[in-house]
């Protein structure tokens, strides 16, 4: 397999699986260091400074409009957004919520973005991969993207 300067696969849904593989690592090294009970914004910084070392471009906060009739209707800001294609949605609470998988997943619809994870940081940390629906149209008809859980202990 051919690889990119940054030694990412150059077939795209290999580099969104090699992008996924980094972030969900570089997440666990942090929980192993820090463990549990921080604020999520703690994570979220050591989540993005571990990537900037890696050599990965992060953008914290990310600005997503939600557009609606040709018109943009409000804003959401996603925590990291990874190389410009893997949204990543940080979470510190007792359990995983699942109106957060639902936040996940119009966030992929609204940027068109093919993957997204969500990571917990509880006394584990738990983290879901959704693939974003294929949009093949200007209008958008919403189907259920795949949900991969990969639970583990730290």
């Amino acid at each position: 397999m051919e690889l990119a300067t940054d030694g990412a696969p150059m077939d795209t849904d290999k580099r969104y699986d090699w992008i996924t593989e980094r972030v969900i690592g570089l997440a666990f090294k942090l929980h192993n260091v820090l463990g549990g009970g921080f604020l999520e914004k703690c994570y979220e910084n050591g989540l993005a400074h571990e990537l900037r070392k890696a050599g990965f471009r992060v953008q914290q906060q990310h600005p997503i409009d939600v557009v609606y009739d040709g018109v943009v209707i409000g804003q959401y800001y996603a925590d990291l957004l990874v190389e410009g294609v893997v949204i990543v949605e940080l979470k510190a609470s007792a359990s995983l919520d699942p109106t957060s998988t639902a936040q996940l997943i119009n966030y992929l619809v609204a940027t068109r973005m093919p993957v997204g994870l969500i990571i917990h940081f509880g006394k584990r940390v738990t983290v879901r991969r959704i693939a974003g629906p294929e949009l093949k149209s200007s209008s958008v008809s919403i189907g259920a993207p795949s949900v991969a859980n990969t639970d583990s202990m730290t």
